[in-house]
């Protein structure tokens, strides 16, 4: 049974009016698995970085009171998240929190981000040092990926919630309820389970992905060509030096779109075929005169991980370059 769950509540549970209208427009869910699953897909691949921006600034500061122009649903939220790590915080550690977090949204223009369920006060200041060294571009995306660990919290909350308001009317309006107290935890678990022999969830994007971030303006790389290569041949996969024994295979060609994401370079399959993979950017064309006429990044997918997403982001500048394994 689908619950009935409004925009409001999905703007509680992330702050970005977007992320709240996509999680509409996908709704009902019929699981809080399913859910979060959708979740992770807008967050992290549909929406905008202005809307990842509005979602920080719902936020109250870290050990701060919360504006009056805030969400108070929202910031309620917030303040009781927070509520561990201040209960017994000192006047003089607050005060060094404080400090550090006007440096932080003086360098990266937004404020400290941090899943807080659970930390205590000094784990949130040593992880607020520790990612002030980070460039900007690094920075954004950490945040990001804290924000969809808050979200997923609160939309745990959220399905528990509903569903023991859908368990009370059921058992309230029916007649024939014979085992009142089984009937409950059959509709709650139903919601916050996942079933041993659940299948996992469908795909919603290929199992192979990229984003360039140009790190010298602090901004999404657009029309960025991207060249994704499969290897072939009788060797199972290229060395460092290899000769001959195989050949690099086209697999798909796109270009970088406005939040610096690339359109599909694969088809939308569900179990990726375990190999060596490339994955190549045409810098010369975006940057010209820069230091690279190209990059290239070749990764393994072994058999256990065929089943895994692949995001392999690309942080750009003229004379140097960053990637790392994403999410």
């Amino acid at each position: 049974m689908a619950m009935e769950i409004g925009e409001d509540d999905w703007l509680v549970c992330c702050g970005s009016t977007d992320f709240a209208k996509l999680m509409m427009k996908a709704s009902p869910f019929n699981s809080l698995v399913t859910a979060i699953d959708t979740a992770r897909d807008i967050w992290l691949n549909q929406v905008n970085v202005t809307a990842w921006l509005q979602a920080f600034s719902a936020h109250p500061q870290i050990g701060k009171s919360p504006s009056p122009s805030i969400n108070s649903d929202f910031a309620r939220l917030s303040e009781s998240e927070q509520s561990t790590a201040f209960s017994t915080t000192s006047a003089s550690a607050l005060q060094e929190l404080t400090e550090w977090n006007v440096l932080y949204k003086q360098k990266f223009g937004f404020i400290f981000i941090i899943c807080a369920s659970g930390r205590t006060h000094a784990e949130m200041l040593d992880a607020l040092k520790g990612r002030y060294a980070n460039r900007p571009i690094v920075e954004l995306e950490i945040a990001a990926k804290e924000q969809m660990k808050i979200t997923e919290l609160r939309m745990t909350k959220l399905f528990s919630d509903k569903a023991k308001v859908v368990s009370e009317t059921d058992l309230s309006s029916s007649s024939i309820a014979t085992k009142p107290q089984e009937d409950r935890l059959r509709i709650i678990g139903g919601h916050l389970n996942v079933a041993a022999e659940a299948k996992p969830p469908k795909r919603s994007r290929p199992p192979i992905t990229t984003h360039v971030l140009d790190v010298s303006r602090g901004a999404p790389a657009v029309g960025v060509e991207v060249h994704l290569e499969v290897w072939t041949g009788s060797t199972t996969k290229p060395s460092f030096g290899y000769g001959d024994g195989g050949v690099w295979s086209s697999v798909g060609t796109s270009a970088t779109d406005k939040d610096g994401r690339s359109g599909p370079l694969m088809d939308l399959v569900e179990a990726l075929n375990p190999g060596t993979y490339r994955i190549s950017f045409n810098t010369a064309k975006y940057l010209p005169g820069g230091f690279f006429p190209y990059v290239s990044i070749a990764f393994e997918v072994k058999e256990s991980q065929k089943l895994e997403h692949f995001h392999v982001p690309l942080l750009v500048s003229p004379f140097s370059f960053t990637t790392y394994r994403g999410s």
